[in-house]
């Protein structure tokens, strides 16, 4: 998971008519984030934003599919779309009801690392969300004729998003063989035959297992008063009784990989495509905390807006690339790998591609990159924490993902100066480290035919 997803997005720059010191003075402006813990376990996260009168409640707990065990893959998720489908007091159709009634948005999402519900909701009707959500923190009824319809929305979920997708179908394929002994190599949404296997019972033992106060962290940040959002925590949260056998997840932490792994994916698809990752540390196993974010400086150097070398090279300069792209994941709770992807422009080969895309890699580690290109990706920084800044659910997503894989929310305040602290030569140093053939997996989608008679799958699995 990459902690700034808009890190990339250089055409951000043009909207900020602010000078970089203005910039990084508004930086300096932090908002304190206040800290609480119930005395069952819960951790309280509040930052107060006013300048809209809304609030966003997130509910984050510390389980998702990289806790998943063979055959019970996908469970996490699927607990997820259960937790809509009621409570003894808030029967299937009522939480949603009444957030509607209320004028706000709810959902959810399901991670390797965490599953999160959230609702966005009128500041003076923070109660509402808080009511609810804590009512189906411990009390679900999961019913199995609920549970039997929704474990094939998933399904059809998975149909959809994944196997009639032919990137997303390579994705799940070349992590599965990139990873041999990380949970990582799991999807999120299951193998289908672990989905068509599990019961109402493993849903439950789920449940039971993780979903409790001590295993939890609330977020809220919004035109709120800390205080009272306290209160307000210990009103509905503070009954609820912890657990005491929450055990803590294995390590599991990947082997060493000893030499190129490549696959063929064979799918229907228009263009083939190729996807590179290699292995590399993550920020919370880092031995030199500075070569994450060396790591990610290298990832928008070479994928970084229309600038970058990959557009500037191989879409633009070349025109061997319709479109290449390159992003670190390293702030997750396990270590994953920088990756690269790429379609060949028409007329174009995949391995022509693939061997211009390894050509920058090389390219970076024969020599430092240079001043003007660090700027850029610096200024990218800047723009970017400042965008985020200003829409409150961001703020959020930022510290409930890093307060639950266990980096901290203090991770956020360091960010922006450990980005801006790093040297051409740490970029460098971190690709001639970490970019090397025998940590490198490759994964090809070969083209197959498409079926014109096959009639196309529309989603229908929203909640």
């Amino acid at each position: 998971m990459n902690i700034k997803t808009l890190l990339a997005v250089s055409a951000l720059l043009a909207s900020f008519a602010m000078s970089p010191v203005h910039a990084i003075e508004r930086l300096d402006q932090k908002v304190p984030v206040h800290e609480y813990k119930l005395d069952n376990g819960l951790k309280v996260l509040v930052k107060q934003d006013k300048r809209a009168p809304i609030a966003v409640v997130q509910l984050w707990y510390k389980v998702g599919s990289s806790y998943e065990q063979n055959g019970l893959t996908g469970v996490s998720h699927v607990v997820e779309h259960m937790m809509f489908k009621g409570t003894e007091k808030h029967p299937t159709g009522e939480f949603n009801r009444i957030i509607a009634e209320n004028g706000a948005q709810d959902n959810a999402f399901t991670g390797q690392d965490y599953t999160a519900y959230y609702q966005i909701i009128a500041a003076d009707r923070l109660e509402v969300a808080f009511e609810l959500e804590s009512d189906r923190v411990r009390n679900l009824t999961l019913p199995p004729a609920e549970f039997k319809k929704e474990v094939e929305v998933v399904k059809e979920e998975r149909r959809w998003r994944t196997e009639d997708k032919p990137t997303a179908l390579t994705r799940e394929q070349f992590e599965a063989v990139a990873f041999l002994n990380s949970p990582y190599k799991n999807p999120v949404i299951g193998w289908m035959p672990d989905l068509d296997a599990m019961k109402v019972e493993d849903l439950r033992a789920w449940y039971e297992r993780w979903y409790a106060p001590n295993n939890a962290t609330l977020i809220v940040v919004g035109d709120v008063e800390p205080d009272k959002v306290f209160e307000l925590a210990q009103k509905y949260y503070g009954p609820l009784k912890p657990t005491d056998n929450i055990p803590p997840p294995k390590p599991q932490t990947e082997v060493e990989q000893k030499g190129l792994r490549t696959l063929k994916v064979k799918a229907p698809a228009e263009l083939p495509y190729v996807m590179m990752g290699f292995k590399t540390p993550a920020l919370i196993n880092a031995k030199d905390k500075w070569e994450p974010y060396a790591l990610e400086v290298l990832a928008s150097i070479l994928d970084g807006g229309s600038s970058s070398r990959f557009a500037r090279e191989l879409v633009r300069g070349k025109e061997i690339a319709a479109d290449a792209n390159a992003w670190y994941s390293g702030y997750g709770r396990l270590p994953d790998m920088f990756t690269i992807t790429g379609t060949p422009a028409k007329d174009q080969k995949l391995e022509t591609l693939k061997a211009a895309l390894l050509e920058q890699v090389e390219a970076v580690k024969s020599a430092p990159v240079s001043a003007a290109e660090l700027e850029r990706v610096k200024a990218q920084v800047i723009a970017s924490e400042i965008y985020e800044r200003d829409f409150q659910q961001n703020q959020a997503n930022l510290l409930g993902s890093l307060e639950t894989v266990g980096l901290g929310y203090q991770v956020a305040d360091a960010y922006v100066d450990n980005i801006l602290a790093v040297t051409a030569e740490q970029v460098q140093d971190v690709a001639k480290k970490y970019l090397i053939e025998d940590h490198l997996t490759i994964a090809e989608l070969d083209p197959q035919p498409i079926d014109p008679n096959k009639p196309k799958n529309e989603p229908r699995f929203a909640r």
